[in-house]
């Protein structure tokens, strides 16, 4: 299939990939939990944008680049760092009654934003993505730009489907536990000190 081998296996891994938490998948958690299925939707579509410029720059071979000039790698390992911590900051800082409560607020264009902004500021993905593809390509049968288009579509429409089902699954949840504020500012402390918690591990790497 357009050069790619193992094509299941392929599928089977980028999922689990998805499941496992990180700055991606905590950060459309919690804007579906504070602001509803639209900001949760959009941060989807921001890690998607962000996930395909990494995609792109793995494939011109800028990991390379990077691996080879540390101190870039370290000035956009911090940068990202310090753009999570803000983000946790803020949701620490979150007022519960001054949050929106119906999906129609125009939040969509700041959480798509912000979810790309996360998601390009992590300079180990690329590094990710020039690892992992190799993998899956038969060097023999390959069809060049074509087999990494395929690629990217594929990981694009899990992470889509996946992140959907989560942002379907959160808004049910807060739907249900919105007149409680207790646990709504739990939710937010948590969820901050994780992002928090995160911009610190990917400075000390």
């Amino acid at each position: 299939m357009f050069g790619i081998i193992n094509y299941g296996t392929f599928v089977a891994t980028v999922l689990l990939f998805l499941a496992i938490p990180g700055p991606g998948l905590l950060g459309i958690i919690a804007a579906a939990g504070k602001d509803g299925r639209r900001a949760g939707f959009a941060s989807t579509l921001g890690v998607v944008a962000g996930d395909w410029i990494h995609m792109l720059l793995a494939g011109i071979g800028v990991a390379a680049l990077l691996q080879a000039n540390p101190l870039v790698f370290k000035a956009i390992q911090y940068l990202g760092a310090a753009y999570l911590v803000y983000l946790g900051i803020g949701l620490l800082r979150t007022k519960i009654q001054d949050q929106p409560s119906t999906d129609e607020q125009p939040v969509g264009g700041r959480h798509f934003r912000r979810l790309f902004v996360i998601t390009l500021m992590n300079p180990k993905a690329i590094v990710f993505y020039m690892a992992f593809f190799p993998l899956f390509i038969n060097p023999e049968q390959h069809h060049g730009a074509w087999t990494l288009m395929a690629m990217g579509l594929t990981v694009s429409s899990l992470t889509i489907l996946f992140c959907f089902s989560v942002v379907l699954l959160v808004n049910l949840i807060t739907a249900r536990l919105k007149n409680n504020a207790r646990i709504s500012r739990l939710a937010h402390r948590i969820a901050g000190v994780a992002l928090i918690g995160f911009g610190i591990k990917l400075s000390a790497t």
